[in-house]
């Protein structure tokens, strides 16, 4: 029997966001309706709202959550009622080209729930991401959760669904930081600092952190940063050059994903380094490299999406290496707040007041 719940509608580009009642079906063959603890508020959420990736308004808002699933439909064995799960939005098919080569963090078919969750007067919601989480309950893939130890709160585990493991996820899957390397992270909000905590704790020796805003890089430091630099004050290139050696830094990680702060990622790497780009730029946005440059400069141009993870392996482990100690995750979440204060949260956001706002239902 279907369920009446609350849940965060996007009714028109640029338009506030409302709390409304949705209706979430039961679970079909393959689905799983989860009963959301908290979600965080992600850039990726005011994308949808200003209309900055597709118009398939109205949009149930929300992605980066955690909650426990209240039921399942036939066929679903990965999770049962009562379990504690992530939600992700790349569950992987395992029957694409690239799953079927065992790299399955590419996978070229991911899937979401096939029935649609509704308002009440039956129009169809495009969920955030395929999952729609800023509501009390959610219906998804069962491939979209991933069961991680109960012990973790969470208002921080549910971080791991998108920009903390994006960020992590930039520098240890896609940059390969190893022991003893440096890195460079250009940009500080969400992502660039889960850059900065995951190359700690990959056990780079030099981890410089790049932004314009003095508080955000002070909040880098708390996250692993041993240098900062001010952009704005400052040419980033040659700053990392100075705390280099003169050489550039091992892996640069591009976290704003701006045409700009890419060529200053490109000529920050050392000779043979790597430049991760793992901000999302917008569509109108062209890039200008000397070709011989490229060539010349040797190394690898890697582009991270979700920082290249498999959640069935990454969530649980960093879930057990914060519930250690040894990644702080908690350091993310700036604020919790109730669902009605989401269009709040999306100002702050435009401010650069937090890391991450934590809707906690």
């Amino acid at each position: 029997m279907s369920q009446e719940v609350r849940g965060v509608i996007a009714f028109g580009k640029k338009e506030p966001v409302r709390v409304e009642t949705i209706v979430v079906p039961d679970p079909g063959p393959g689905e799983v309706v989860v009963k959301i603890q908290a979600c965080g508020v992600c850039h990726t959420d005011l994308h949808y709202r200003e209309g900055g990736i597709s118009d398939d308004f109205p949009f149930l808002l929300g992605h980066e959550a955690a909650g426990i699933v209240e039921s399942v439909g036939n066929g679903v064995t990965q999770v049962m009622p009562g379990d504690f799960v992530i939600l992700n939005w790349r569950a992987v098919c395992g029957q694409c080209r690239a799953c079927l080569r065992g790299r399955p963090w590419y996978c070229f078919d991911t899937h979401n729930a096939r029935q649609k969750m509704t308002l009440t007067d039956g129009r169809e919601l495009s969920p955030a991401l395929g999952i729609g989480a800023f509501a009390e309950k959610t219906l998804v893939s069962a491939g979209q959760c991933t069961r991680v130890d109960p012990a973790a709160s969470p208002a921080v585990a549910g971080l791991l669904g998108c920009g903390v493991m994006a960020g992590i996820g930039a520098a240890i899957n896609t940059g390969n930081v190893g022991r003893g390397d440096s890195v460079a992270v250009i940009g500080c909000g969400g992502v660039g600092d889960a850059a900065i905590a995951g190359s700690r704790l990959a056990g780079a020796a030099k981890i410089i952190a790049v932004d314009i805003n003095e508080n955000k890089l002070l909040s880098a430091l708390k996250m692993g940063a041993t240098h900062i630099v001010n952009s704005g004050t400052t040419d980033p290139v040659e700053a990392i050059r100075e705390l280099t050696a003169g050489n550039g830094a091992d892996v640069v990680i591009d976290a704003v994903g701006r045409p700009e702060t890419y060529k200053q990622a490109f000529y920050a790497r050392d000779l043979a380094g790597t430049v991760v780009l793992v901000g999302v730029p917008t569509p109108e946005m062209m890039l200008e490299l000397p070709l011989l440059e490229v060539f010349g400069r040797g190394g690898a141009l890697k582009s991270s999406w979700y920082g290249d993870c498999l959640p069935s392996r990454d969530f649980p482990m960093l879930i057990d290496l914060h519930l250690q100690g040894r990644l702080d995750l908690a350091s993310f979440v700036t604020e919790t707040i109730a669902l009605d204060d989401v269009e709040k949260a999306f100002e702050r956001m435009h401010h650069g007041d937090v890391l991450r706002s934590v809707v906690v239902l």
